[in-house]
């Protein structure tokens, strides 16, 4: 019988242990793509307050895949808004996202340490 408590904990162990992995690298790609939304997000904001400097008339280029498209700076600015706005709406989902992680992570750790004290508690008996 104890061989068989032995196994379940065994399993339920690895378990956690692979949960726990798994979190954590979810993590790290969550901290990732926020960093790259930001520079995105500085990037049109950058880009925007320059073209803000230019006089009215002037000729602008936006960038589409490989190429680039004669635009007026009233479409380029409202283009790039809407860049910013919608990095801004993926950090705010991904940072939701890494406090649900973060949350899930602390309790397959405290869920292990229990396992672990329980083992230990066994042993002792």
């Amino acid at each position: 019988m104890a061989k068989t408590i032995d196994l379940e904990l065994k399993k339920a162990f690895t378990e956690l242990q692979e949960k726990m992995i798994e979190t954590s690298q979810k993590l790290r790609i969550a901290d990732i793509q926020i960093e790259n939304l930001k520079k995105s997000k500085q990037h049109s904001e950058i880009t925007e307050r320059e073209i803000s400097s230019l006089a009215p008339g002037t000729k602008t280029y936006e960038s589409i895949g490989r190429m680039f498209l004669l635009n007026d700076i009233d479409n380029v600015k409202k283009n790039l808004q809407l860049k910013q706005k919608s990095a801004a709406d993926k950090i705010e989902t991904l940072v939701n996202t890494k406090i649900y992680l973060e949350k899930n992570l602390k309790d397959s750790e405290n869920n292990l340490r229990e396992m672990v004290q329980m083992r230990k508690e066994q042993d002792k008996s």
